[in-house]
């Protein structure tokens, strides 16, 4: 039986204007949808109309079974009326040359966002924007396709540009839906693999290709497409790791951070490869997280990271985004929490990301006195814009929950909080201050929703100045962070390691400042990255002395570091002494861990990470001054250090530092009563010391130091010892 043709009405719908119809052709009409597609007329009847150049005929092969030829209308647009009601159809197209082309209609769909997502979006309050914009497998009308949309609030149209079309985005124009720029289209037949960019027409008339801000997935740079990137399949392993998590407190448990740049820790690994290693060596060197350098796609690698064009988008130069789960899955089993640096305070301006999206300002400010961060040649985001904040707080929940992340540090808080930072010319806020409210109040809000959504995790501060109550709660008045870096101890006390022993005895007080302040907030110790790049030296060369005096150095350093009130933080390389510079162009010197100078280091912070785990006192009470209790912090002469730390239970650890290079034989020091032992000392013949070490304590009932017992000691020279009461 033969199918049935249902004839052409003689009309075809009404009268389009000619500019309209080339306007449709081209791809720059900002509702294509009102005139593609199919149409009920008010006398009866359905009006079809679809664009198809260079086409000899086109047919709508409708759903019942019947067939349609539609008329060339002008520019490549083809109409006809059919009174056999809406329903499903496809477009046939013969082409010169006997070529026929049987597709779907994209302009039939109905709008793949809903009503919520565009009010939420207005409303700046989305919290799962990810879910709804960008680029999503759908199947609609029982047909599977890929629903695109994007906020341009400038655009004059927008076309889909991809693999999947040859590049033509005259073939697939979008409709804007509302006033504030979200447009939007469900392409059929299109699915996960193909590469992507939206074609924005600017006020101005031009044509620019831009990635997708919310694109879940990228090219491997330099290319610099987004990829359309299927719902994750991924089978998480880590309930138990969460369902603890969500009853811990990460501010006052054990962390003990290894920061690492995923690209250049060992070179040539993937998310899978990377699991295996890094864990191997996580359980050899007892660190209790680890910390990613960004992880967000970025256009050049030797930002690090820092300067993000995929905010949504793992790197792709590891792997996919369900591999880099895995990595985490793994590390989460395996007993490593795993946090995260997140850039919210800038991004780049390459052409083709966030700049100038719709060729005006639209994820920046527009006056380049607080859209501009003239240090590092990138763009400010434009806080006080409702829609930029959502896209920014969403995504922090975006890492936080479909990567399982633990935590996000981030990056340069201080820029965000003051409109003159590194600015001669800057815009003052409405009160004349340099106070930059609207980022204030950003931070406030991704850190209250982020602890909101996801009990257990930790925001950290990189946070450089003294502005107040960082890591108080909002509701107090704060920040509303969990941790802040400590940018203080860290200048202080590279200075003071720096000198030669001889002399710091003049800068005793670089080495106790830290603790007039050291509960003010709740601090993190870092030594990252930051200070072994651009002429610093890494840690190994900043020490004084030859290489046996610098190892020890690095020793006494790092036992300073484990046992100062506050979480710490080391990265790569720097556990071992690691003697060039980072670079993310090469991996670590690995070779180093061959010659027992360097070998012995790596012991002793395995040794560190060890006692700090097993010993509450280290960390019970970091952020309670009740939690130390000084023993001599005076003796400038000697460059001693000593101080108990204790825990809720009445655990008590005694932390000696001489920093000098003399040994103190028989140096009286006072302790609580009770019997200690040795379980610990840098000068370990183990770690590469020469053995000054305590075989055993004698506290005897001779007051000193303000206790009524006390022990005479053996201080190793640039070294120190814990005492641990039993």
């Amino acid at each position: 039986m033969s199918t049935p043709t249902v004839p052409s009405q003689p009309n075809l719908g009404p009268i389009i204007p000619d500019g309209e119809l080339l306007a449709l052709s081209e791809g720059r009409h900002s509702g294509p949808h009102g005139v593609l597609g199919q149409h009920e007329l008010d006398g009866g009847g359905v009006c079809v109309r679809v664009r198809r150049p260079l086409a000899d005929s086109v047919t709508v092969l409708l759903a019942d079974g019947g067939r349609m030829p539609l008329t060339h209308v002008a520019h490549g647009i083809w109409a006809g009326v059919h009174e056999q009601g809406l329903q499903a159809y496809r477009i046939e197209a013969r082409y010169g040359g006997g070529t026929t082309d049987v597709a779907e209609d994209p302009y039939r769909f109905l709008p793949t966002l809903g009503d919520t997502d565009l009010y939420l979006f207005g409303e700046g309050r989305h919290e799962e924007l990810w879910r709804s914009f960008g680029a999503h497998e759908r199947v609609m009308d029982a047909v599977r396709g890929t629903a695109f949309s994007v906020w341009a609030p400038h655009a004059a149209a927008i076309r889909v540009v991809g693999s999947f079309n040859d590049w033509d985005g005259a073939r697939h124009a979008m409709r804007k839906l509302n006033d504030q720029g979200v447009w939007e289209l469900f392409i059929p037949d299109v699915t996960a693999g193909h590469a992507y960019k939206f074609q924005i027409r600017t006020a101005e008339g031009a044509w620019i290709d831009k990635a997708d801000p919310l694109a879940r997935s990228a090219e491997v740079p330099p290319n610099t497409a987004s990829v359309i990137t299927a719902a994750s399949q991924y089978e998480w392993g880590d309930d138990n790791w969460l369902e603890s998590r969500a009853t811990h407190d990460p501010h006052n448990s054990p962390m003990s951070v290894y920061e690492l740049h995923a690209m250049s820790w060992r070179e040539g690994l993937s998310y899978r490869s990377l699991a295996d290693e890094l864990i191997e060596y996580l359980d050899e060197m007892g660190f209790t997280h680890v910390e990613f350098m960004p992880l967000a796609e970025h256009p050049f690698g030797g930002s690090w990271g820092y300067q993000v064009s995929g905010y949504y988008a793992p790197t792709s130069r590891l792997g996919t985004p369900d591999e880099l789960r895995y990595l985490i899955d793994r590390l989460h089993q395996a007993g490593y929490g795993v946090l995260m640096d997140w850039v919210p305070g800038h991004f780049p301006k390459d052409a083709f990301a966030l700049a100038r999206f719709d060729g005006q300002p639209v994820y920046e400010h527009p006056d380049p006195r607080l859209g501009d961060q003239q240090d590092w040649g990138t763009h400010v985001f434009d806080f006080g814009n409702s829609q930029v904040r959502n896209f920014l707080v969403a995504n922090a929940l975006y890492w936080l929950e479909e990567f399982h992340i633990d935590g996000l540090r981030v990056d340069a808080v201080a820029s965000m909080l003051y409109r003159d930072y590194s600015r001669e010319d800057w815009l003052p806020n409405q009160d004349g201050g340099r106070e930059y409210y609207e980022a204030i109040d950003f931070l406030k809000e991704v850190n209250a929703t982020a602890y909101k959504r996801n009990p257990g995790i930790v925001m950290v501060a990189e946070e450089s100045t003294s502005f107040p109550g960082v890591t108080k709660p909002t509701s107090m008045g704060g920040l509303g962070f969990g941790l802040k870096w400590n940018m203080g101890w860290m200048n202080d006390n590279l200075r003071y390691f720096e000198q030669d022993p001889i002399h710091r005895k003049w800068h005793h007080g670089e080495l106790t400042f830290s603790f007039v302040y050291a509960w003010s907030e709740q601090y993190v110790l870092p030594i990252s990255h930051d200070e072994v790049v651009h002429g610093k030296g890494s840690m190994f060369t900043k020490m004084p002395g030859d290489d046996w005096q610098k190892a020890a150095n690095l020793r006494a350093f790092y036992s300073y570091q484990w046992s100062h009130p506050g979480k710490m933080l080391l990265f790569m390389g720097q556990e071992f002494g690691q003697t060039r510079e980072w670079s993310e162009a090469r991996g670590l010197d690995w070779w180093l861990l061959d010659n027992p100078t360097f070998s012995g280091i790596q012991r002793y912070v395995a040794e560190l990470n060890q006692l700090y785990r097993d010993v509450p006192a280290l960390w019970d009470l970091d952020n309670d001054p009740s939690g130390l209790q000084w023993i001599s912090g005076g003796d400038s002469d000697n460059s001693l250090l000593a101080y108990l730390r204790r825990d809720r239970s009445g655990g008590v650890i005694a932390c000696i530092h001489n920093f000098s290079n003399q040994p103190l034989e028989n140096y009286r020091l006072g302790l609580p009563e009770g019997n200690w032992r040795e379980v610990l000392n840098s000068d370990g013949i183990a770690f590469g010391g020469g053995g000054v070490t305590n075989a055993e304590v004698r506290l005897e009932a001779d007051g000193c130091n303000g206790f009524s017992h006390s022990a005479a000691l053996r201080i190793p020279p640039l070294g120190a010892t814990f005492l641990l009461r039993d």
